[in-house]
């Protein structure tokens, strides 16, 4: 894939994201995020985080992406940007890197915040050894 093209599409997501982020859902945390991804076939699915007042039961913007993603058939995954208000760009949080490996364990990650800061990541730079001990021994892997 050409360079500029690759930066188009990177900033379509990071729009994708702001976009999907307006619709958040955080009454509490007051931290909204907005998550878009891109699938090897092109397509780009959204998502916001949507908060509960019993917190662990929080959505985050993106497993809520990946959850559309995969509710309209689409499991391969090649990137996801993240829209955040906070100062420096974030990373997905332990529970989203683990979904996130289930799909592409190289997935990138391009972080950026409504004031426009940006940062790229691997994901197995974030979550190195995502399956490593899981399910070990089981017959059903």
């Amino acid at each position: 894939m050409p360079y500029n093209q690759l930066v188009v599409d990177n900033n379509e997501l990071v729009k994708a994201a702001a976009t999907a982020r307006e619709a958040a859902y955080a009454p509490y945390s007051k931290f909204t995020v907005g998550a878009a991804l891109r699938t090897n076939a092109g397509r780009i699915f959204s998502g916001c985080n949507v908060e509960n007042i019993s917190l662990g039961l929080t959505i985050c913007a993106e497993r809520a992406a990946v959850c559309a993603a995969v509710t309209a058939g689409s499991q391969d995954i090649d990137r996801i940007a993240i829209v955040t208000d906070s100062n420096e760009p974030a990373v997905p949080c332990g529970a989203c890197r683990q979904v996130l490996a289930e799909f592409n364990p190289n997935m990138k990650i391009i972080s950026a915040t409504v004031a426009g800061r940006t940062q790229e990541y691997d994901l197995g730079d974030l979550l190195p050894v995502p399956k490593q001990g899981i399910l070990e021994g089981s017959k059903n892997v």
